[in-house]
């Protein structure tokens, strides 16, 4: 059977699911009625459905190790409140071989100056601590509500003169990333990277800048329809005075001489503004956007669409922001909420995986231990490009409203031919070849003997944690050239064959499925 007849079966699950919003079907009867009959290898075992939905959401990948996490939790509700009790911001995961991550704002500057290591580049360190902290942390829900706020408080990496704070914004998100929103929304906002990314930094009494004061209001907080433009010409006023020392200490302060006083009304938020010093007028009014009902319901879209569906329903939002207001902007019981809903538990495989999530999912299921080394063909240092050759690169959408979270941006042809590449460059071993720990083809048969089917069974098990169908089991023979009853001898297991079948896997629907 030929490549295109691969493709095709792989490819077209993928697209009409996407472009349609269905649920992938189960193989036809009349696939196993012409002779592929799916193996059943159920020594290796699977999460239930449901548990599988809830991690898949929630992870960047089900490995083995984290699969018999969720078992011994008790299933996947279990684990993710498991996960909720128990994630510690605090703690740095992953590895920390960047030793750039940790300099101060004024020697990164002077380093990128002087051309000891630019700011770009420092930047690329920030990338590949971030893809491997979602690589190798057990803190796997921690991590996804990191990337999720890091979206919803959009700077990206490449925007002007962000460089010298951007690891240390980053830093900022991730310890609040499942605590209150009250407590975010100053923490970001304010923090030096997104005023100088939205100009807030420069705006004085004379000259309001209303960047983040619109951003504020309709990507951050309320939302489009719930503002005017009177609005955003108040909290620009407001927000004056909130000063960067550009070009020396590269420092946060507030400027009084720089602020603009007098009465500010804002939605229904209305202060005297009489002191020059006005932190504590802007620490109540973030309070109040904070605790807005539109910034609830506005929130609560947001995590339905990330988690559940490209259409909320309404129903679904409200509830989840009734639990917002009613614990005080806390985030987690905001999940929790979310999590045992309806709604989430009749979405699996709703959602596609984006091209970053490919990548790691794809390292995860894989196998692939990335080592640590400065060459510029080594795993830990092409882990960005390979996320940017799927379309976007890693926390680099140009605009402040944060990567798109739906399934039509991430469902075209383009997308789904740049992914198979990647498949088959690491499932074959062709790239990269350097700085990583792999299983050998050997380690992949479950047996000393066993038929082509079962093995094909057993590696979806393991890979996509769900039994294998005749239309996987029918590409895989297409790629290997193998008959279904063929028989597999773990001594002899071909590199080549091995990579075949890893990459057909992860160029199933059920892979770009989460």
């Amino acid at each position: 059977m030929s490549a295109t007849r691969r493709q095709t079966l792989l490819t077209t699950g993928v697209a009409a699911a996407a472009t349609t919003g269905a649920a992938l079907v189960p193989a036809s009867a009349a696939g196993a009625a012409t002779g592929f009959a799916p193996g059943r290898y159920a020594r290796t075992r699977v999460l239930a459905a449901s548990s599988r939905h809830v991690v898949n959401r929630f992870s960047y990948g089900i490995t083995p190790a984290l699969a018999a996490q969720v078992r011994a939790a008790g299933g996947g509700q279990e684990w993710f409140a498991r996960q909720l009790a128990k994630a510690d911001p605090t703690r740095a995961d992953g590895p920390d071989w960047w030793e750039s991550l940790h300099w101060d704002p004024v020697t990164v500057y002077d380093n990128n100056r002087t051309g000891v290591r630019s700011g770009w580049l420092v930047m690329d360190d920030y990338r590949r601590r971030t893809l491997m902290r979602r690589m190798t942390s057990t803190q796997q829900v921690l991590e996804v509500m990191a990337e999720f706020w890091e979206h919803h408080f959009h700077v990206p990496l490449n925007a002007d003169n962000v460089y010298m704070w951007r690891a240390d914004y980053g830093d900022t998100i991730r310890r609040r990333a499942l605590g209150r929103f009250a407590d975010l929304l100053p923490a970001a906002v304010l923090h030096p990277a997104m005023l100088i990314y939205l100009n807030a930094a420069v705006s004085t009494k004379d000259h309001p800048n209303e960047n983040l004061a619109r951003e504020l209001l309709e990507l951050h907080t309320v939302g489009v329809g719930h503002y005017g433009e009177n609005d955003v010409k108040e909290t620009a006023r407001l927000l004056t005075g909130w000063w960067v020392e550009m070009w020396k200490s590269w420092e946060r302060f507030f400027r009084t001489d720089l602020h603009a006083r007098g009465p500010v009304r804002i939605l229904g938020f209305t202060d005297a503004n009489a002191d020059s010093y006005a932190v504590p007028a802007t620490q109540r009014f973030l309070a109040y956007l904070a605790r807005h009902p539109a910034t609830a319901r506005h929130v609560a879209d947001k995590l339905v669409r990330a988690f559940v569906s490209d259409q909320p329903k309404p129903t679904l939002s409200r509830r989840l922001a009734k639990v917002y207001l009613s614990h005080d902007t806390r985030i987690k019981p905001v999940l929790q909420a979310l999590v045992a809903s309806k709604e989430f538990q009749r979405s699996v495989d709703a959602k596609l995986r984006d091209g970053d999530d490919d990548v790691v999912a794809s390292y995860r299921l894989l196998g692939i231990g990335v080592e640590q080394s400065t060459a510029s063909d080594a795993a830990v240092s092409v882990l960005s490009d390979q996320v940017g050759a799927l379309g976007l690169g890693l926390l680099s959408w140009p605009r402040p409203d944060g990567q798109p979270i739906d399934n039509a941006a991430w469902a075209s042809p383009t997308r789904v031919m740049a992914s198979m590449s990647l498949h088959w460059n690491l499932a074959q071993g062709w790239w990269p070849r350097t700085g990583m720990a792999r299983p050998t083809p050997a380690d992949w048969v479950p047996e000393p003997k066993l038929a082509f089917r079962d093995l094909v069974d057993h590696l979806s098990r393991r890979v996509l944690q769900r039994p294998s169908t005749a239309t996987l089991l029918e590409a895989c023979c297409a790629v290997t050239g193998l008959a279904p009853d063929a028989e597999v001898v773990r001594e002899t297991f071909s590199a080549t064959t091995c990579g075949r079948l890893l990459g057909t896997l992860l160029d199933s629907p059920q892979f770009y499925r989460r």
